[in-house]
This record gives C-alpha cells, structure tokens and sequence, in this order.
C-alpha cells in the first residue's frame, strides 16, 4: 500500500512568515504524496475588526455568522490559500489550492447544538476519496482551506484539524496514511514553559492519565482527540510538533507520536 501524507498546519505558523517559509521549502523536500490543509491565522479577525465585524468566539471555536462566512471564505479560501499554493510553485511543487466545494471535495452539514448557535459552521459528512486520489495521480499537492460545503450551494467554515482528521480516514483505505498536526510548539509538553519537556510517544491509556492530571489541557485536547480518533479509524500514525521541523516529524527525531500500544 501506498503511503501518503496529511498535513495539517496551524494558524500561528501562517502568522510568522518565516516559520510558514522553512516549513514550505520542508514540504518541497519530502517525496512522498501529501494533502496541505491549513487553518485561518488572525488575518480574518483582523479584518473583521477593520470592518467593524465583530469576532466572536466558544471554547476556542468561531462563531460564523453571515457576514464574517464572507471574510473567512475570502481570506481562507482566498488569499492565504493563494499565497501557500504560489510559495510552492517557487519551491518546485506543483499544488493546486482548494476548498472542500471544489470538485466536491467534502461535504458537510450545519452544526446543530442544543444551546449554542454556531451559525455557518459546517459538520463533515463525505469525502471525496476519488476525487483526491485524482489530484495526486496528477503529482500535485491539494493545498485545502477549512471551508466546506453543503451540496445546496451553502459554504460552510469547517476546523481545519476535523478535516485533516476525516481527510486521512477516508483515505486509510487506499493508502497508508500519516497524519501530521504542525503548529508552533515542540509537541505535546509536560510543562507548557519548557519546549525540552516533549513526551516523545503518548497512547490511550497516558492520554486519559495527561488529561486527568491537567498536563493536557484547553486546545490541545481537541488535537489530540481527533489523532486518536483517526488511529481508531485506520490511520497509520500521528505527528504532532512544529511544523518547520517536517522532516524531524517524520523521521521520529522530534515531536509526539500517537500510538495505540
């Protein structure tokens, strides 16, 4: 079976020019297949502030309403996907940007909470494993906004690590996928201040110790929920540290790895 990567990179590594520019040329190095999905950065609530759109977030979470669905989908499925997918054709990558509408990438369905409006948020319901397949056939990187849609012509703003997640599921079942969350940090750290304090391999069992013992906690726990839940479903591994370290990452010399031994 063929090995194919999922990478995922945070909104802090689009924020720092120079770490998203180590993390490309990276990228550029590694032969093996991979899918790029990206997260959003602060360029769209800086822009919502500059248009007296007011941001709202839950539990780290964006609310979406009507007009800021029109600046996320601008600027993630815009610019910033724009800007990613040109700074590999510098690299000698051929990728192409994408969100989940394009080709019927992935669909997905409004959230719906018992008490809270989440507005455009979209829930992932298929993946278009052919599609993707199609793509990569072709040796081109698929370069995804967090943006999906319904199939009723809604788009709808979809966390960006749930669609690496569901993204590398589907994909489990024609290739032997690894799933790699980057983002600013080292790895899961046992203290916070000290980027010396990885835990190299984490699994199940360690997990609900971290969790319980409050060394994992707030935004990493959705992180590390979906990598557990993608290696329950069938994905081979996951990667969680910085970005800008890929080819560490990969090689088992940096970051955390999830397992369920």
């Amino acid at each position: 079976m063929n090995e194919l990567l999922i990478i995922k990179i945070g909104g802090q590594v689009i924020d720092d020019p120079q770490t998203l520019d180590r993390f490309l040329k990276e990228l550029a190095g590694i032969e093996t297949p991979c899918i790029l999905i990206h997260g959003g950065g602060k360029l769209a609530t800086r822009l919502c502030e500059r248009l007296g759109i007011e941001a709202k977030m839950i539990e780290g979470r964006r609310i979406t309403d009507a007009a800021t669905l029109e600046i996320v989908t601008m600027v993630y499925g815009g610019l910033i996907n724009k800007q990613i997918v040109a700074a590999l054709q510098a690299c000698g990558k051929n990728a192409i940007g994408l969100t989940g509408a394009d080709g019927d990438l992935i669909r997905s369905k409004k959230r719906v909470h018992a008490t809270i409006d989440y507005g455009f948020v979209g829930d992932i319901t298929q993946v278009n494993t052919d599609a993707f397949e199609k793509i990569i056939g072709h040796g081109q990187i698929p370069v995804i906004a967090p943006l999906t849609h319904d199939g009723n012509g809604q788009i709808l703003n979809t966390n960006a690590d749930t669609m690496a997640q569901s993204i590398a599921v589907a994909l489990s079942r024609t290739f032997q996928t690894s799933l790699v969350f980057g983002f600013e940090k080292a790895g899961v750290l046992r203290d916070r201040s000290d980027e010396s304090s990885v835990i190299s391999r984490i699994n199940r069992s360690e997990y609900k110790t971290l969790k319980e013992n409050g060394t994992v906690n707030e935004g990493m726990i959705p992180k590390l929920d979906n990598a557990f839940q993608a290696i329950d479903a069938g994905v081979n591994r996951v990667v969680i540290g910085k970005a800008d370290r890929l080819s560490e990452l990969l090689n088992g010399n940096s970051g955390t790895i999830l397992s369920n031994e």
